[in-house]
């Protein structure tokens, strides 16, 4: 069974001073990916609460200030409307602002800044208005955190006509994922999954990455297709080689981009495996899961054997920290809905 890849060409010479291969942790490949993207284009601005002189909460932006600048590198006040608001108008005089929410559940106080302008003004200008403006997103659970910390709003932003949003699972594709967002012209809702920042991979800065709206199958199975994306990524994988033991091979594949969805590896695999186990830390009401399980289910209703089958949070708001082992889909319940496939 083959291994989980990333996929990396090394195709240029390493910038002088700098190791093209090393070992970092998410964290690290944001900010190294920051960097970069500030370095390549001065019209590029990084924006948000503490992203300054703190270096973010989480230390994402961590040493940017001092080296671009505060002109380039901006604190913001305590106010999630203001800051997308601002990023909108930079963004029409020509910039690309790249803000930061400090927790998922702080962006709602811009999320009519970021639905009723940002994600329209293209439109509405008949494409004469780019707004290419990135809103980097710390989601998911598992870090024991309070309420508003601790969600997975996806669905919202991949719901609105207007946005990109999409989804790094670990170091590598962070690094490359937020530099491409920065280069689209096009509003990405870009969401980091926060329980996997400090995991470690090795990165290659000198390969030639995917491109930016394409899914990728990570593991290569025959017997059932499992789709996921951020932070299930990992718990898929292991459930994976759990599976295995078992001599069940499950393909595993990082849909990545949750709007535009790219599912024609879905699609491929489901036709041969005839099954699909959909994971993801969001409640599965009217979520990204459901639009995927009617989507195959449109495409590939002849090919399939069971029908498809969801691991999901469950529809309640985040529970207490000491209750989010219960709330969070695990290894365990994946192998579950893997059994439940295989038993129709």
């Amino acid at each position: 069974m083959a291994a989980p890849t990333v996929n990396q060409r090394t195709t240029t010479a390493p910038e002088e001073g700098r190791t093209p291969v090393q070992t970092v942790t998410m964290v690290k490949a944001l900010n190294m990916g920051l960097r970069a993207a500030l370095e390549k284009d001065p019209k590029v601005v990084v924006m948000g609460e503490d992203v300054g002189k703190l270096g973010g909460v989480f230390r994402v932006t961590d040493g940017l200030q001092k080296d671009f600048g505060e002109q380039r590198v901006l604190d913001t006040p305590l106010a999630e409307s203001g800051i997308i608001g601002t990023a909108v108008g930079l963004a029409i005089r020509g910039f690309r602002p790249v803000c930061e929410i400090q927790f998922d559940g702080f962006v709602f106080p811009g999320f009519d800044q970021i639905v009723s302008q940002l994600a329209k003004l293209r439109f509405r200008s008949q494409g004469r208005v780019r707004v290419p403006v990135v809103v980097r997103i710390p989601f998911g659970g598992g870090i024991g955190a309070v309420e508003h910390h601790s969600e997975s709003p996806e669905s919202y932003f991949a719901h609105t006509a207007g946005l990109r949003v999409v989804a790094c699972s670990n170091p590598v594709d962070a690094y490359w994922m937020i530099q491409q967002a920065v280069e689209c012209d096009d509003p990405v809702i870009f969401f980091e999954p926060k329980r996997r920042y400090y995991e470690k991979a090795q990165l290659d800065t000198t390969a030639t990455p995917d491109p930016l709206f394409a899914s990728r199958v990570l593991r290569q199975g025959g017997s059932v297709t499992v789709a996921c994306y951020g932070p299930m990524v990992k718990t898929c994988l292991d459930a994976a080689t759990a599976a295995a033991e078992d001599g069940v091979e499950l393909e595993v594949i990082d849909l990545r981009t949750l709007s535009p969805l790219d599912l024609g590896p879905v699609f491929d695999s489901v036709r041969r495996t005839g099954r699909l186990v959909l994971a993801s830390e969001a409640p599965s009401e009217a979520s990204v899961t459901a639009e995927v399980a009617a989507r195959v289910q449109q495409e590939c209703f002849y090919s399939l054997e069971a029908p498809v089958l969801r691991v999901t949070g469950f529809d309640t708001p985040y529970p207490p920290s000491k209750l989010e082992e219960e709330f969070l889909p695990d290894l365990d319940r994946v192998l579950h809905a893997v059994d439940r496939s295989l038993a129709f």
